[in-house]
């Protein structure tokens, strides 16, 4: 059993290693490479994206796992062996009703789209990229329908992200939240705004970079396994646990935009870089789920990155590093600058509070376009309506409305939003917990000091990476499943103390 167990290894490792090379040629793709390559770098990806499903939807996969299940049987289920035939037959027998042809179809397809958006978002150009999203709306139903027996057509494609969740599950989720949220939104948001000007001087772009990777490697990213650069929209990449990348974007008349993204993708980054090294190359050497890597991303960024304990510490250096801009503004005033809450525009700069309001919006779309009851071509009318139901604004013009964010523009739809809230709620959660073990952690880091809290959330999710699924995750580290009371205590105890709630 043991050769056959090594056999299924290596194999895993060859189809990993050819989507390592694709997530290359993407990260490339949207950080240096010229507009010239697109074509060219949309055949490539659908070349190797084929051999990669090919390879892993190879029969011989699926006689070593048949092979394995006594072997799988025999030890126990936390075991590491286990866990690999486990998970690899999971993801095998979903692989292996999608064609080869399909997924170097999409590949190509996809690639086509992102380099059209980022082209067409800056022109405010909706109806330049609408033929295409037309047509990922249709693969995207076709992949749906590659699962016959769904209750509803959208459970396919959370599966793959946020595996154990349904449709129904992520909408009663969003119900309850959003109960709670309005009402605080709206008490918020008819109170007198926040001045936020402070963070909206002139802060040279490479100050604010370098600023930014101290506090990422004070979080404990290791930059002999990582690096930063710039792309359109930030994102987490990694091609092996040795190299996990983050990019980042920034404006330099507003401070919070590079900062917060590398926080955020540094989030990412730390969970990445965290999984057990022996899982190299395997199904297992990844996150488990989009939420609970948003869990990390957001927890880092928001609940550690914008609380008042981080910036007694770090925010002399930040004075230190822009006297010009904050040596006359207090702490006090920084503090509720970076925590203002407002109806805003665009998803990645929104407040913790108005936040998931916005992934709600996308969310919602996502399942009416799947269910046929709209078409792409209305999308800009309902983005508009939706905006000025939800938020009391209207966007002024498509670029940061409907084209704001890239997931459609770079993958199918449907799947692609649900984890940001849910990694709201389980970072909180999460949080609460560490914290009841460690109730040092508040103390350190107001000292800039984050190995106690980076060490607990290593030994309870990193390290595991997709060994258990997000529920088993969730119900070891917390004792509870999935539960929003963590998150809404957080909002109403730091938000209370900003703001009147009364």
């Amino acid at each position: 059993m043991q050769a056959k167990y090594q056999e299924l290894k290596t194999r895993l490792i060859e189809v990993n290693d050819i989507n390592s090379a694709l997530g290359l040629l993407h990260w490339d793709q949207s950080t240096y490479m010229p507009p010239g390559g697109a074509a060219a770098r949309a055949r490539q990806s659908a070349t190797l994206s084929r051999i990669a499903h090919e390879k892993f939807t190879d029969p011989a996969i699926g006689k070593l796992l048949d092979a394995l299940t006594p072997y799988e049987q025999s030890l126990d289920y936390d075991s590491d062996e286990a866990s690999l035939i486990r998970v690899t037959r999971r993801k095998y027998e979903r692989a292996i009703k999608i064609p080869s042809e399909f997924m170097a179809e999409v590949s190509t397809h996809i690639s086509e789209l992102y380099q059209v958006w980022t082209e067409a978002r800056p022109a405010n150009d909706f109806e330049r990229v609408r033929p295409y999203l037309e047509k990922t709306l249709e693969y995207s139903r076709k992949s749906a329908n590659f699962f016959p027996g769904y209750d509803h057509i959208a459970d396919p494609l959370i599966e793959p992200r946020d595996y154990g969740m349904k449709a129904a599950d992520v909408s009663h989720v969003f119900g309850e939240l959003r109960k709670e949220l309005v009402p605080i939104a709206s008490v918020i948001t008819s109170q007198p705004p926040v001045d936020d000007s402070c963070l909206h001087k002139h802060f040279p772009e490479e100050k604010q970079l370098k600023f930014g990777m101290d506090v990422a490697k004070k979080f404990g990213y290791d930059l002999s396994r990582g690096r930063q650069d710039k792309t359109h929209h930030p994102f987490m990449t990694k091609f092996s646990l040795g190299d996990v990348r983050i990019t980042t974007r920034s404006k330099e008349d507003s401070l919070g935009e590079a900062l917060f993204c590398t926080m955020h993708e540094t989030g990412h980054a730390l969970y990445e870089q965290g999984i057990c090294m022996g899982y190299e190359g395997t199904p297992l050497a990844r996150g488990t789920s989009a939420g609970v890597h948003e869990s990390q991303s957001r927890l880092w960024e928001n609940i550690v990155g914008r609380s008042k304990g981080f910036w007694k510490c770090f925010y002399p250096q930040l004075q230190n590093i822009f006297p010009e801009q904050l040596n006359s503004v207090e702490l006090d005033t920084f503090h509720r600058a970076i925590n203002k809450v407002e109806r805003s525009l665009i998803r990645t700069e929104a407040d913790e509070v108005t936040y998931n309001l916005h992934v709600m919006l996308r969310f919602d779309f996502e399942l009416a376009l799947l269910e046929g009851e709209m078409e792409i071509k209305d999308l800009p009318d309902a983005w508009r309506e939706r905006f000025q139901e939800d938020f009391g604004i209207v966007p002024p013009d498509h670029k940061d409305g409907v084209l704001q964010d890239v997931h459609w523009y770079s993958g199918l739809i449907g799947g692609s939003f649900q984890g940001y809230t849910l990694g709201n709620i389980l970072g909180a959660q999460f949080y609460a917990t560490a914290l009841k073990a460690h109730p040092e952690i508040t103390e350190e880091i107001e000292k800039g000091e984050f190995n106690t809290l980076h060490n607990w959330l290593k030994n309870n999710i990193y390290q595991h990476g997709s060994k258990f699924t997000a529920p088993e995750i969730i119900e070891r580290a917390t004792g509870q499943s999935l539960t929003i009371e963590p998150y809404i205590n957080y909002l109403r105890t730091k938000y209370g103390e900003l703001y009147s709630l009364n």
